[in-house]
């Protein structure tokens, strides 16, 4: 199969990058690092945005400058990436562990507020694949018990809830540019905020301890060096140029496929909440139901030519980490069930012309009914 390669690097990235190279500064103070947060915070909804070396970076620097420590509390999902809760954990706070709605793979709301108690000072939505954690009832759940909301939008660059981008809920949101990300410079992050004394205290703590009144060589707080490279911030405003049309193709062929698929059973696609209208498809989630199993079924689609993978091996608080580390676990039966069953289709997948959303879904169903 024709399935298109990724990171996709065009001449727009050898333009910018060249930008960079001719100038005597490829490090973080190059102007074209400052473009590119002004550029990717707008077209997010928020004011500001501060760019790190990498997704895991910008989470830890959220929580640093929404003042979470040691005694507090962070509701975070059971499903996730790691870095969801060991920036929790590096910061010395205790991450809460809840479980995720069975078919949006999202953190479920009602399990946040069951969660809470009086050491909680933060809940941390993960927009699992790309669509939107239900953003209405989390910004209720915090409303009503004095929780800080950061987003951590690792998967959603430009993904929307009633028009509203995704990262422009929280008081802080959190962006990962990691390799296999719909945007990517092999590595970077960046946070967003609409707070302006916030982002002046994230600047100064991820350029040593700065301030943009003094010199370069006078510090006023304990900071450290996040800073992205000008290479880096180069190639993410190409990449940013292109979002809006490539997500449009995804969705386009996402929604190809799904049709092609009616009316074979064995397999749950990830269930998208009408208010999202705008998807970034960063994954295409689904749980098999019977037949051969998660496990052969992710193995025949290989073998067919398409690109799968079972889902996480285990939740995050069966982590080794966690099974010594401090944190709370709730109880979680959603979340454990869909270790077993569930996979997910790489957003370059949907990146396909030509007939090849035909030949996924012919692969699809073969992989599911030879069970």
């Amino acid at each position: 199969m024709q399935i298109p390669r990724w990171p996709i690097a065009t001449e727009r990235e050898k333009e910018l990058i060249d930008e960079v190279l001719a100038s005597p500064h490829w490090g973080g103070f190059h102007e074209i690092v400052a473009r590119f947060e002004a550029q990717f915070a707008a077209a997010h909804g928020c004011r500001f945005g501060i760019s790190a070396a990498n997704g895991t970076l910008t989470l830890e620097l959220a929580l640093l400058a929404a003042g979470i420590g040691p005694g507090d509390e962070v509701i975070v999902p059971a499903i996730s990436f790691i870095s969801t809760a060991t920036a929790v954990s590096r910061v010395g706070a205790i991450p809460v562990f809840v479980d995720i709605e069975p078919y949006t793979f999202n953190m479920n709301p009602s399990r946040v507020q069951e969660a809470v108690s009086a050491k909680t000072r933060a809940v941390m939505p993960v927009h699992f694949g790309g669509p939107l954690v239900d953003m209405d009832r989390i910004a209720d759940v915090a409303a009503r018990r004095g929780l800080i909301v950061i987003e951590d939008a690792a998967h959603a660059h430009g993904s929307q809830w009633q028009g509203r981008p995704a990262g422009s809920f929280g008081l802080l949101s959190s962006f990962s540019f990691q390799n296999g990300k719909v945007m990517t410079a092999g590595e970077g992050g960046i946070v967003l905020t609409n707070d302006e004394a916030l982002a002046a205290k994230m600047r100064s703590i991820a350029n040593q301890g700065r301030r943009p009144d003094a010199t370069h060589f006078h510090h006023f707080t304990l900071g450290t060096n996040f800073r992205i490279t000008a290479l880096q911030a180069a190639v993410l405003v190409a990449q940013l140029e292109r979002l809006p049309a490539q997500i449009e193709t995804r969705t386009a062929n996402a929604c190809k496929l799904l049709r092609l698929l009616e009316g074979v059973d064995g397999i749950r696609w990830q269930q998208v909440h009408p208010k999202i209208n705008r998807n970034s498809w960063y994954l295409m989630l689904g749980r098999v139901e019977g037949g051969a199993g998660r496990d052969e079924f992710c193995r025949r689609l290989r073998e067919a030519g398409v690109p799968c993978s079972p889902y996480y091996p285990h939740t995050l608080y069966q982590n080794p980490l966690y099974r010594s580390s401090p944190c709370r676990v709730t109880p979680c039966p959603n979340a454990e069930a869909t270790i077993a069953d569930a996979f997910w289709i790489p957003h370059n997948v949907l990146l396909g012309a030509g007939g090849l959303m035909e030949e996924v879904a012919e692969a699809v169903r073969r992989a599911i009914l030879r069970g």
